[in-house]
């Protein structure tokens, strides 16, 4: 019966994590000139908020379609540099952060799609099975044009998904904005995934442990 009440009385203002925060995160990452962050991606914006780090938002504008590489490791890191840079051409002294996701299968690479049409597609091609996500992230500092880059990938399986599901999830329109179609963090596309292996944040747009071991590393070296 304690338990029964105790639930009822659940408060989820209580509670402290991805979704529900309402607190103010601390920020043990020191940086003392202006941080962009060269993404458009809510994602990204409340990943890093999460850490407490203050920043401005300056998407790059680059084209992501008309981009091709020979493996997804080197096309996430291109993407990546090449966003940062374009993003550091407006900020004399500053850190640039930025970032790029794409869902691999079977050696596709599969990005934003372009349409609901598309978007259909791709969840109809990852029903059912485990594909790759990679995020490239790359840290730019414009005054001494040091720069790092590296990336993270988390496997993550699907369990099928029916056709009417596909439908309804693709009409929220919330999938054309996502890369493989989907989001696990926010919306609907989380009951698709029945397991992952690796980095949850990751699947979100961005390994957040591997960037701030990488940011701390990048600040204790100037």
């Amino acid at each position: 019966m304690n338990l029964i009440i105790s639930f009822f009385n659940f408060n989820p203002d209580l509670v402290s994590g991805f979704f529900i925060n309402k607190g103010k995160n601390k920020n043990m990452l020191k940086i003392n000139k202006t941080v962009v962050l060269a993404s458009a991606s809510p994602r990204r914006y409340n990943l890093l908020k999460q850490i407490g780090l203050s920043f401005i938002v300056h998407p790059s504008g680059v084209d992501e379609d008309s981009f091709q590489t020979s493996s997804p490791e080197e096309h996430v890191l291109t993407l990546s540099k090449k966003k940062a840079i374009e993003v550091a051409k407006n900020y004399p002294d500053a850190i640039i952060i930025s970032a790029d996701t794409i869902v691999v299968l079977d050696g596709e690479i599969i990005s934003k799609p372009k349409d609901q049409e598309e978007a259909k597609l791709m969840l109809k091609k990852l029903s059912g099975k485990t594909h790759r996500v990679y995020t490239g992230f790359t840290i730019l500092d414009t005054k001494t044009n040091k720069i790092y880059s590296d990336f993270e990938v988390t496997d993550v399986k699907f369990r099928e998904i029916d056709e009417d599901e596909i439908d309804e999830y693709v009409a929220t329109g919330s999938p054309l904005d996502k890369a493989g179609a989907y989001g696990i963090q926010d919306d609907y596309g989380a009951v698709f995934v029945e397991r992952i292996n690796g980095c949850f944040y990751n699947v979100v747009g961005f390994p957040l442990t591997k960037f701030y071991l990488a940011m701390k590393r990048f600040l204790s070296d100037d």
